[in-house]
């Protein structure tokens, strides 16, 4: 299962991210666990500089703009695959795609 985070203090970009990801999450029938980061100081523990952020599985992936749905996917899929390496033994995924 994927841990998809929406960083943000929920305005309407922070809305369209999360209905961007959980089209993409559907699209691909992946299953995903949906948290909205809002506190200010849960959301500078992310190396972002401005919002809303979008985080897979604990990798900053994308801040500052409304990703497409595209580009979501390939994101989500790409995490799924690093989900599956670390199942039968392989490291190294990297903590921030931007």
């Amino acid at each position: 299962m994927l841990t998809i985070k929406i960083l943000g203090p929920g305005c309407p970009n922070c809305k369209k991210v999360e209905e961007t990801a959980r089209r993409a999450a559907a699209g691909l029938g992946a299953q995903a666990e949906f948290i909205k980061v809002t506190d200010y100081a849960k959301i500078m523990e992310y190396p972002i500089l401005s919002t809303p952020g979008l985080v897979v599985d604990e990798t900053v992936v994308c801040s500052g703009r409304i990703p497409s749905e595209a580009e979501v996917m390939s994101w989500l899929a790409d995490a799924l695959e690093d989900s599956r390496r670390a199942v039968r033994g392989f490291s190294g995924v990297p903590q921030c795609r931007l």
